[in-house]
Order: structure tokens, then C-alpha cells, then sequence
């Protein structure tokens, strides 16, 4: 098969909308999820945030803000990829975190690496992200995937099956208004 031609397989199989519905409904389910872990227990969340030491811990403000509003921020982009709404904006928001929190775990899994003379990928801790302890050869593969799924999802350009796409389909320009 040519280049071509995978391309316009691909894009047959996006125009049905499984693809995109099956990434919506994966990534923004675990976000739903890992959110609700964290925003039940602030105080732990607001804990393992402190232990990257990469906010100021005086004056408090910016380390509860973050601690207090990024798991709803979770939450909501979840359940707007759900609901198949604000599909590239929430799709990039959680790529953006991803990407950041992959590189925050990754440079404090060296750091121990480092400090404590550990193999790498026998470093296991809470990374703080809802799933508990979690070694850290896994965690960086399974963020890497997560960062695909935003990625199609940003990529894809079916909105079948998506609240926005199905029900509340803007009217196209092309269509005829039928006189009364």
C-alpha cells in the first residue's frame, strides 16, 4: 500500500467516530477519576504537590491554589472529552499537564536515581497523580501514552459522536432555507 493510501484508510476509519469516542471516553474517564482521587483528599494531594518542592512553600498561597484547583481542572476536561465537547481545548490542557507532570516525575525519579544510588527502574513512589505508588519504568511509558490519546484527539477531525458534533451541530452555510 502507498502513503496514500493509508491516509485515506486512517481517515475513513476517523470519519466513523470510534476512534475518537473510544480516546474521548479512556482519557477522559481516567481524568474523571484520577481528579475525584485527588479532590477527596486535598490535604494529601496538597502533600505530594509540596514533596516536588517546586513551589514556594511561604507564603502558602500558590502551593494550596495549585493543590486546590488543578483536580477539578482534571475533572472538568474530562467530562467536557465525555461529553464530547471542547474537544481540542480540553484535549490540549490535559496534553500540556501531561507533558509537564511526565517531566516532574521523570527529573525527581533521577534525582533519587542520584542522591540514593538506586537503578532506575527499581524507583517506585507516589507521583501524587491518584494511582498510588507507582514504579517509575511504568508510570513514564503509561504518561507517554496518555500524551498519544490527547494527541489523537487533537488530531482527529471527526466530531461524530460528540455532543457538539451530533446534537448541537452548528447549521452548515450550504444548507437551503425553504421559504414558508
Amino acid at each position: 500500500m502507498t502513503d496514500r493510501t493509508h491516509l485515506g484508510l486512517l481517515r475513513r476509519l476517523d470519519d466513523t467516530g470510534i476512534p475518537l469516542l473510544v480516546t474521548r471516553l479512556v482519557l477522559g474517564g481516567l481524568f474523571v477519576y484520577m481528579g475525584i482521587e485527588k479532590a477527596l483528599v486535598p490535604t494529601d494531594f496538597l502533600k505530594m504537590v509540596r514533596e516536588y518542592h517546586m513551589v514556594p512553600e511561604h507564603p502558602p498561597l500558590m502551593l494550596n491554589l495549585i493543590a486546590a484547583s488543578l483536580p477539578w481542572l482534571e475533572i472538568w476536561c474530562g467530562c467536557l472529552l465525555i461529553a464530547g465537547v471542547a474537544l481540542r481545548g480540553s484535549a490540549l490542557t490535559l496534553l500540556v499537564m501531561l507533558v509537564g507532570f511526565t517531566i516532574v516525575v521523570t527529573l525527581r525519579a533521577l534525582h533519587i536515581h542520584h542522591t540514593q544510588a538506586i537503578p532506575f527502574c527499581a524507583i517506585e513512589f507516589d507521583c501524587g497523580c491518584g494511582a498510588g505508588v507507582e514504579w517509575i519504568c511504568g508510570k513514564i511509558p503509561k504518561n507517554i501514552g496518555l500524551c498519544i490519546l490527547s494527541l489523537i484527539i487533537l488530531l482527529s477531525r471527526s466530531r461524530k459522536l460528540c455532543l457538539w458534533g451530533d446534537v448541537f451541530r452548528p447549521p452548515s452555510s450550504s444548507a437551503q432555507v425553504l421559504p414558508d
